[in-house]
């Protein structure tokens, strides 16, 4: 009996441990120049007042992982409190000329490059302390990529629920029901980080991609 009653309550400490963490983790994946950075400006800005990180059209400007703690949610009665963290575009090849095209010198596009590839091995490692992972696409693009399924590899591969996102709606060449036929056993929303539409569906697919953690 003594065991028992000892049992349950352990059970019931690590279940309230589990159940009442404070912070989640909220990873912002996807390749370069989709919008990730865009997004989580705009979270923060909505909640906190302050940007996290400067958008570019230059690919691979987030190189290095950039994160805001404690940006707490307040929507429609719902609070959660995310630690925000936004990674660098995903890609399986950099080739150093492709920053020259934006004016850069060969010795700046090969440091680019080379930062950007350090980046990208960084946020493969940041999976491990992801609670769920927000994946950021361009919705004008072919969804079937190898990125993608990549990204979204590495996920299934850990158990992260995720949440994908067409960003760029606001586009005439978006076409999100791609996303969501390339991508149809997860929940897809189309918004536009720029201007901010549909940010209320967006936040209410946030909450529910809290409930699976």
């Amino acid at each position: 009996m003594v065991i028992k009653i000892v049992r349950n309550f352990i059970k019931r400490v690590f279940s309230g441990i589990f159940k009442g963490k404070k912070e989640l983790s909220l990873g912002f994946y996807g390749p370069p120049n989709a919008g990730k950075t865009s997004l989580a400006n705009r979270i923060c800005k909505d909640w906190t007042g302050e940007e996290l990180g400067r958008v570019s059209k230059v690919p691979h400007e987030t190189r290095e992982i950039q994160f805001k703690e404690k940006v707490e949610i307040d929507y429609k009665g719902k609070k959660l409190s995310f630690k925000i963290v936004d990674t660098p575009g995903i890609a399986t090849k950099i080739d150093y000329e492709e920053f020259m095209k934006f004016k850069m010198n060969k010795r700046e596009a090969q440091k680019r490059a080379k930062e950007a590839t350090q980046g990208i091995v960084e946020s493969i490692k940041w999976l491990d302390d992801m609670d769920a992972v927000i994946v950021v696409l361009d919705a004008t693009k072919n969804p079937y990529s190898q990125v993608n399924i990549t990204i979204i590899g590495n996920l299934v591969a850990r158990k992260i629920p995720v949440l994908i996102v067409g960003n760029k709606v606001d586009l005439k060449k978006a076409d999100l029901s791609k996303v969501e036929s390339a991508f149809p056993e997860y929940e897809v929303i189309g918004i536009s980080a720029r201007f901010g539409k549909n940010m209320e569906e967006f936040y209410e697919s946030v909450f529910r991609l809290a409930k699976k953690v």
